[in-house]
């Protein structure tokens, strides 16, 4: 809405008038940064995870380092579960290199184009890692029903060895992400790889000891198959999580907006309604809203700006746009107002 929209609407009664609220702003009711389009529009950013990039290059270069040398032992060894490992463990290369890329992506400013620039590729990439624990579920399952129905002999001890290092380079990867893995779901799936892929290992050592000490080769597959189900579980979560914020859900760890206006309305008494509610994560990072507050007057604004502004960041939304009306104008009302849903 332009200035003359505005005073003709100013001349006809009718009151109402955008702000936009900056959630990492101290609760002051200034305004942050030019007007546009009829409101004032500022944004908040989540704690950086620049500390995260050399988290990533490690993983990446451990990782690549063991499969090399996984592969190499399997097909020496002759061993089936060895290199099936070793392809799980590429397939968790592949996510940290794409992680570690949308990373990159969602620190490009936004331009003409793309708005708010590339945050969203998180949002992608997170659940392109969903779909290739997926497969690596799907490989080992399909490793371990082969093996169930056609057993090979294989060395047990040096099978166990050989997974024994996995165990230790899977699990200090995922330490390097455990920290921050409920704060972003490409952290969150890059720990999940790789805690996977030590449970992956272990089930290797373990049938590897048993199978040298009693020769039951089929202990090797039915390990697979719990392990698989176990990554399933846990992948399932993640999963769900990326396909809701794909198609801009309201990100895990937000309040649904009922219980927002619940809480809003409480703790503001100068609000007398918040309609028109919409919350969608900007990236794995940060989340935005929109919303239509209803106060008394104009002169309260600064003030409820401030002070909603401050409830919203405590619900986790850092970047807010707020567009405020006023009873007895032609505001739009939550019954009215179809046309700005």
């Amino acid at each position: 809405m332009d200035e003359k929209e505005m005073d003709e609407m100013n001349r006809g009664g009718g009151k109402v008038r955008g702000l936009a609220a900056e959630t990492g702003e101290p609760a002051s009711g200034k305004r942050h940064g030019p007007a546009h389009g009829g409101h004032a529009h500022s944004h908040a950013h989540a704690e950086p995870l620049d500390h995260l990039n050399r988290a990533f290059l490690v993983g990446i270069v451990l990782n690549v380092v063991y499969v090399v040398v996984e592969l190499a032992a399997g097909f020496f060894l002759n061993s089936v579960s060895l290199i099936s490992d070793a392809g799980h463990n590429l397939s968790d290369v592949v996510s940290l290199v794409l992680a570690l890329l949308a990373f990159k992506l969602a620190r490009v400013k936004p331009n003409s184009k793309y708005t708010y620039g590339y945050k969203k590729s998180t949002v992608l990439v997170s659940l392109l890692n969903a779909c290739i624990l997926l497969v690596a579920v799907g490989v080992i399952v399909w490793e371990s029903i082969g093996k169930l129905r056609e057993p090979h002999p294989v060395e047990g001890g040096a099978i166990a060895w050989v997974a024994g290092v996995g165990i230790v380079i899977n699990a200090f990867t995922a330490w390097l992400f455990m920290k921050d893995r409920k704060r972003d779901l490409n952290v969150k799936g890059a720990f999940l790889h790789m805690a996977a892929d030590a449970l992956v290992s272990l089930g290797v050592v373990v049938s590897g000891i048993v199978i040298s000490a009693t020769g039951w080769y089929v202990i090797d597959p039915i390990i697979g198959l719990v392990i698989a189900a176990v990554i399933l579980v846990s992948t399932t979560h993640l999963l769900f999580d990326s396909l809701r914020l794909s198609l801009d859900g309201v990100p895990s760890g937000v309040v649904a907006p009922e219980e927002l206006r619940r809480r809003i309305m409480e703790t503001e008494p100068a609000v007398h309604d918040i309609h028109h509610i919409h919350i969608w994560a900007l990236s794995t990072t940060e989340n935005a809203l929109t919303a239509h507050v209803v106060i008394d007057s104009a002169e309260e604004e600064g003030r409820v700006k401030a002070a909603v502004k401050h409830d919203l960041a405590e619900m986790g939304i850092t970047h807010s746009t707020l567009e405020f009306e006023y009873p007895g104008g032609n505001a739009c009302s939550a019954g009215e107002c179809h046309s700005c849903r």
